[in-house]
């Protein structure tokens, strides 16, 4: 998950780290970035915050050369966590707790457009809760969409929980209050609301949500996402949040998002955790959202080669070779690079048969030999003859 924008501030660290810090220097760079996040489905105030945070804390400053490239990751990183940081977090299972010592429920009401995966979501949540041992009750409020009702109530059957529902074209808020009178007499730990789907401009529906919440108070306010909407998402998210005050998010389909800026720019733009992650279409498909962890994966330390590349790479650096004239020079390869070699699969190249023809390079360029050989701590090959003995 989340390539484009790991690589995105990767090739910055990179690139920067190989320029004098001047200010020209860094507003060139700092271009190439923002067009890079902008591609990754970061929101443009993100992009513009992102890069003069980094302005600030780059010009001017002097940093050894060789960790120059150290101190710029240091910086993104810092630019990035203040987001998640601002945003705070919530321990939901401790606050259903805390609501369920005063024998009342925990009601939670799940919102955004149709196509988000909204009503699966409330299923995963529904799995996860009876999973953590807590009781659950689920509301069929979506009374407007035809199919809804038979779709929530299949879940309901399927995870074995009571389903509050009423006929279709009933008041929402009515479905909604039942659903929490339910839960209290029968001491139930929690009531999940399913909403009609709505886009952000139908006032119509909108107002429903005003009137739910009026009713029944919820203690959560859950926006749901698609990950993959892209810019959409983020604009959903900010005209949901400026009519709702939702308390967090989360996202759908992230495990095939490749991009990630939908999850930054949602973060920065409600000020509002994301909770958790949809990563497939069943139940237990729900994961933590940990922005430390996406941080990391963002940030990481060394870029990962694309697939493709990293096999021809491989497979050129196990073809045959010669080591007739080479012993030293291998000899002081091997002793560099044993542990590496071993991690990626390489084997013992003395032992194979004098290589007679083929170049194991041809075809690589010399710009992915250094990307290789940096990720393996290995210098490239100076020559053809050196090429060989690495290999």
């Amino acid at each position: 998950m989340f390539d484009s924008l790991r690589k995105s501030f990767t090739r910055f660290s990179k690139t920067i780290a190989e320029r004098d810090l001047s200010e020209s220097d860094i507003e060139e760079v700092l271009e190439d970035l923002e067009m890079s996040l902008l591609q990754s489905d970061v929101a443009l105030e993100v992009v513009e915050e992102i890069g003069l945070d980094l302005k600030r804390r780059l010009v001017g400053t002097a940093v050894n050369k060789k960790q120059l490239e150290s101190f710029v990751r240091g910086a993104l990183t810092e630019s990035v966590s203040r987001l998640f940081q601002n945003a705070g977090s919530l321990d939901l299972f401790e606050r259903i707790r805390e609501k369920n010592a005063r024998d009342e429920p925990y009601v939670i009401v799940f919102l955004g457009i149709n196509g988000t995966g909204k009503t699966t979501t409330l299923a995963k949540f529904a799995y996860m809760l009876k999973s953590n041992n807590f009781t659950v009750t689920v509301a069929a409020a979506d009374t407007f969409r035809a199919g809804a009702i038979e779709q929530i109530r299949e879940h309901a059957e399927k995870l074995q929980v009571r389903i509050i529902a009423q006929n279709y074209n009933s008041d929402p808020a009515a479905v909604c209050r039942d659903a929490v009178l339910y839960a209290k007499s029968h001491r139930t730990n929690c009531v999940l609301i399913d909403t009609a789907g709505r886009i952000q401009t139908s006032t119509n529906l909108m107002q429903q949500i005003e009137k739910i919440t009026n009713v029944v108070n919820p203690d959560l306010k859950i926006f749901v996402g698609d990950s993959l909407a892209g810019n959409d998402a983020i604009s959903q998210a900010r005209e949901f949040h400026d009519y709702t005050s939702f308390d967090c998010s989360v996202l759908t389909k992230s495990d095939a998002d490749t991009k990630g800026g939908s999850a930054l720019s949602i973060v920065k733009i409600t000020s509002k955790p994301i909770l958790y992650l949809g990563v497939g279409q069943e139940y237990p498909d729900l994961k933590e959202f940990r922005w430390e962890s996406f941080v990391e994966a963002i940030l990481g330390e060394r870029e990962s080669m694309d697939e493709e590349l990293a096999a021809k790479i491989q497979a050129a650096l196990v073809a045959p070779a010669s080591t007739d004239n080479n012993d030293a020079l291998y000899d002081d390869i091997v002793s560099d690079t044993k542990d590496e070699t071993e991690a990626a699969g390489i084997h013992d190249a003395k032992s194979v048969p004098e290589h007679k023809q083929a170049d194991p390079f041809e075809g690589i360029s010399d710009s992915d030999i250094a990307v290789y050989s940096e990720m393996h701590d290995v210098p490239p090959p100076e020559s053809d003859e050196a090429a060989h003995v690495l290999a």
